[in-house]
């Protein structure tokens, strides 16, 4: 039987609940939503202590299934004020799978300016005073939660969640104990941090339930063959995801300087081969493969490290690479390593922290290409001095204050690794997700198509914001789809297997769209309208000095593609 965890932080009560019937068939990225709608009024403060946080796992987390284990996280956004569901690996959503909890709510706020952190075993849940922790970086607090639990599975926020930051996000541990796997987008670290909750702690491992074993095995071993021979597997376990910066280079749509470019001229210095190669040359405790969770087969992270082989950062990839590197005119790998890691550390969404910082080299604070500027503006903002919090509280906010009105954002969310007016499917993507400027909701860099081309851009991105929230839902990672979406009907086995099910396809169809509609819905009901869809002057009327292209896909055809969505495509 699974549970629903809710936690009340202003009583320091957590008590287990039965799972409500209408969901008991959800998972992952819908069930955050679901949740959300049903009990969080849309127009509330993201940071008051009407929001919720919702942690929740997709629907074959804590199975041995390959790449199963990501955790979806969802609350109001402090930084879009629309619906916001970001999700991770590491191994938190096995642990809670496991342990036959399938969402835990966080509620309420504590009636003092106290912090804690909450420990979740089997058999009782307590909250520990965390003041000791104050302000204390990711890396040493994970380290000091798995000094007290060894082998323990952890979440938890930096300073940034701690100062209530619009670009806080936050730490999952992965199988190593390292807390490198970010659910990074949308400030949900500071919805955290504003519930005085520094981090959640498991200790323990489970066993998975799975209810037709025999049934269960079959597919299991055929998914894990399919996955196997997969030439994307191959792909993301040489390469990683730093294999898309060539490709998204030779399409002129790699975010350069503040996004005012769309080639980087140093783009062979930071591309995958040559994070490869030092990997490769430097040797110690680098690797060029690394499971973020235990069992997964593509292994498509590293650990990339300095010329002594010491780890600068775990993992070090693409979107990363290109908000820190590119995108501040920065060609040196080791240098966009180190401000990876003081993101983390900091505990902001690199995405975003990048972006920021990028508007603010445009406005004149550094120069583009000026590491060790950029590192001084990373402890402005750790320390949270007035420009700390500015930057602090992401791109939107550092151009209106500085005046810069070329922001790459879209429902104030910053824009990942793709330049929209190059990229057009993904600037549909930025454009119809309910979450804001987000890449995972609907990527479409690697199809086949005219990219810089409008026609045909928005029924790709549906499609793929369609086979996404299928995985998001499931809890399987995204790159799995090169392997495994043309048959959907293996993903269904295994579902139906693990719960004993009749699920059909139609059902496994309904829920992603579902999921979608409701998305879109909470934004409605929060007052979003058609002009939220919509970019700002900048990539409308800007052309991309490469290409000399604008984002032109038709107004009329970014409302269809919101329309069929919420109209039951």
């Amino acid at each position: 039987m699974e549970f629903l965890l809710r936690v009340d932080i202003a009583k320091k009560q957590a008590t287990y609940e039965p799972v409500p019937e209408a969901y008991q068939s959800l998972g992952g990225r819908i069930l955050t939503a679901r949740i959300l709608l049903d009990e969080v009024n849309p127009t509330c403060e993201p940071l008051g202590k009407n929001n919720k946080l919702v942690l929740a796992t997709g629907l074959l987390s804590g199975t041995p299934v390959s790449s199963s284990g990501r955790l979806s996280i969802g609350a109001k956004s402090p930084l879009t004020k629309g619906v916001k569901e970001s999700n991770s690996g590491g191994t938190l959503a096995a642990r809670l799978a496991q342990m036959n909890i399938k969402a835990i709510i966080i509620e309420g706020q504590p009636e003092q300016d106290s912090l804690s952190y909450l420990v979740i075993e089997p058999d009782s849940c307590r909250f520990m005073f965390a003041d000791a922790y104050r302000r204390m970086g990711v890396y040493a607090f994970a380290q000091a939660a798995m000094n007290q639990f060894p082998d323990a599975s952890l979440a938890c926020i930096g300073p940034a969640g701690e100062r209530l930051y619009n670009t806080a996000g936050i730490a999952i541990t992965d199988k190593d104990g390292c807390p490198s796997r970010y659910c990074g987008r949308g400030g949900l670290g500071a919805v955290m941090g504003g519930k005085g909750l520094k981090g959640i702690i498991i200790p323990r491992k489970g066993k998975g339930r799975v209810s037709n074993e025999e049934a269960f095995q079959a597919a299991f071993k055929r998914f894990s063959q399919i996955l196997r021979d997969a030439p994307s597997t191959k792909a993301y376990k040489e390469l990683g995801t730093a294999a898309m910066l060539e490709r998204v280079n030779s399409l002129c749509g790699l975010p350069t300087r503040n996004f005012s470019q769309g080639v980087f001229e140093k783009a062979d210095d930071i591309n995958a081969q040559a994070l490869i190669k030092n990997i490769s040359d430097r040797g110690g405790e680098g690797k060029q493969s690394h499971a973020c969770m235990p069992g997964c087969i593509i292994q498509c992270s590293n650990v990339y490290v300095d010329q002594n082989g010491k780890t600068i950062v775990a993992p070090l990839e693409y979107e990363n690479m290109v908000l820190l590197g590119s995108n501040l005119g920065i060609g040196d790998l080791d240098e966009i390593a180190r401000l990876n890691w003081h993101c983390n550390d900091i505990g902001v969404d690199a995405i975003e922290m990048g972006a920021a910082l990028g508007v603010a080299m445009e406005a004149g604070l550094a120069s583009f290409g000026d590491a060790s500027a950029a590192m001084k503006l990373l402890e402005e903002v750790r320390e949270g001095t007035p420009l700390g919090r500015v930057l602090g509280n992401g791109a939107a906010i550092t151009g209106e204050v500085f005046g810069v009105t070329n922001v790459p954002v879209v429902k104030k969310q910053s824009m990942p690794g793709y330049d929209p007016r190059a990229i057009k499917g993904m600037g549909v993507t930025y454009l119809t997700t309910a979450m804001g400027a987000d890449h995972t909701a609907g990527p479409t860099a690697r199809a086949e198509v005219d990219h810089a081309s409008p026609k045909d851009q928005a029924d790709l991105s549906l499609k793929m914001q369609k086979l996404v929230a299928l995985f998001d839902c499931s809890g399987l990672c995204l790159f799995c789809i090169g392997a495994v979406a043309p048959d959907p009907d293996l993903i269904l086995e295994l579902i139906n297997a693990r719960f004993d099910w009749n699920k059909d396809i139609d059902w496994l169809n309904t829920i992603y769209l579902q999921m979608m509609q409701i998305e879109q819905e909470f934004n409605q009901r929060a007052g979003f309208t058609k002009l939220d869809n919509r970019f700002n002057e900048a990539f409308t009327q800007r052309k991309l000095p490469e290409l000399g292209t604008v984002f032109d896909v038709p107004d009329e055809e970014i409302d269809r593609i919101i329309d069929l969505i919420c109209k039951d495509t």
